[in-house]
């Protein structure tokens, strides 16, 4: 619940469908699912780094001993339309029934976790090293660099090992040629036999991304850009890095005094008993200055910026971004250090950035549903219009 996954499976069931041995299998690889590190991992989109929707990827495969067919633990995210808070869900797969709400409800063939099981499993999470030829980041050339036409972020030097474990796994031997995805459009191949990278027509196993490509953490480590205190703990420790203790890095306090230029003088701006309050002006000062606004007058500097804040804070770009990566938390931290807990927002940017974020957690309860994309906004988006204007924090949590 806390790593924002939906558990879709049950093992009860799954003894009774294909036996106590494949249930305690099952149960045995959920006991190191690291949900955390999964999701850093997982495959991502331009231009904000949300996760790629409507994709299955394969954590890890089971023989069921019923005619070959293999069951399969799988995450998926859900379609772009529906993917409010950034949530995945958790499930297995048998190619029986197909899920009609996913437009990919297959494990993918480009995103095959159940190969590189140190994307989830922290038992291996120590082999990210060695799996994705990181080499020594101190040396900002050599390790990083590759001859002729190959890019340094294509893991060349890997293509041959990681292509020899994707045909054991086809059970098709460990000779061969396994395709590689270098661009749109674009495939070549690589020759386990000699590491040679060929162009060859034909159907291949396809080398998943997780083995095609350098992890960026490790191109941005090698050019300086980040240090290990930016990096996942596990992940961290399998490069070789120093992260800093969890809480190490300073927090914006809450509750802290702003200054305005108001008539001539620096007056104070702080919260008071939840609401963002001027200290410097008298209660029927502030009451005969909101009259005159509302009546359409200018407002005193202060109440101006008490105005904007809940309108269009200078925060406003970080609330967006955490609401659409799901840390509602997050948002409502920053939101509430400036307006305060009791704050009423009005009309403007903010309260448009809320609802839109409530009007997605609704359609990603449909998709869960089953109900399908949603049509036009309805009497829930109406409530919801409600809800945010005065309760924010309760509606986007429920």
């Amino acid at each position: 619940a806390a790593a924002r996954v939906d558990v879709d499976l049950d093992l009860r069931r799954l003894a009774y469908a294909y036996g106590r041995d494949v249930a305690r299998r099952v149960r045995g690889d959920l006991r190191y699912f690291a949900p955390d590190l999964l999701r850093w991992h997982l495959p991502r989109i331009g231009p904000d780094g949300l996760l790629r929707p409507g994709v299955t990827v394969p954590l890890a495969r089971y023989g069921t001993g019923d005619g070959g067919r293999r069951l399969c633990l799988v995450v998926r995210t859900p379609p772009a339309w529906a993917d409010a808070g950034q949530r995945i869900s958790l499930t297995l797969w048998d190619g029986s029934l197909p899920d009609g709400r996913h437009p990919h409800p297959r494990p993918s063939a480009r995103f095959r976790f159940d190969l590189h099981r140190h994307l989830w499993d922290a038992r291996r999470a120590g082999e990210l090293g060695e799996r994705s030829g990181a080499g020594e980041l101190g040396e900002k050339s050599g390790a990083g660099e590759r001859a002729g036409e190959w890019e340094p972020h294509w893991a060349v030097d890997r293509w041959a090992a990681e292509a020899r474990l994707v045909r054991e796994a086809e059970g098709l031997g460990a000779d061969g040629l396994v395709g590689v995805r270098v661009g749109a459009g674009r495939r070549l191949a690589v020759d386990t036999r000699d590491a040679r990278v060929v162009r060859a027509e034909g159907v291949f196993p396809l080398l998943p991304d997780a083995a095609t490509w350098v992890p960026p953490d490790v191109e941005l480590l090698r050019a300086g850009l980040i240090d290990g205190d930016r990096l996942h703990p596990l992940v961290a420790q399998a490069l070789g890095v120093r992260a800093a203790r969890p809480g190490a890095r300073d927090r914006e306090r809450s509750g802290r005094t702003h200054l305005v230029d108001c008539r001539g003088a620096r007056h104070r701006l702080a919260l008071v008993d939840g609401v963002l309050s001027p200290l410097d002006h008298e209660p029927a000062e502030i009451r005969r200055e909101s009259l005159l606004a509302a009546l359409g007058g200018p407002p005193m500097p202060c109440l101006q910026v008490i105005d904007d804040a809940h309108r269009n804070p200078a925060s406003l770009t970080g609330i967006r971004e955490r609401l659409t990566h799901g840390d509602f938390t997050g948002a409502f931290d920053v939101m509430e250090s400036l307006l305060g807990p009791g704050a009423h927002l009005r009309d403007g940017p903010l309260r448009d950035v809320l609802e839109t974020a409530l009007r997605r957690r609704i359609d990603h309860g449909l998709y869960r549903s089953g109900l399908g994309q949603p049509g036009p906004p309805g009497t829930e988006y109406r409530k919801g219009r409600a809800a945010v204007r005065t309760h924010p924090r309760q509606a986007l949590a429920s």
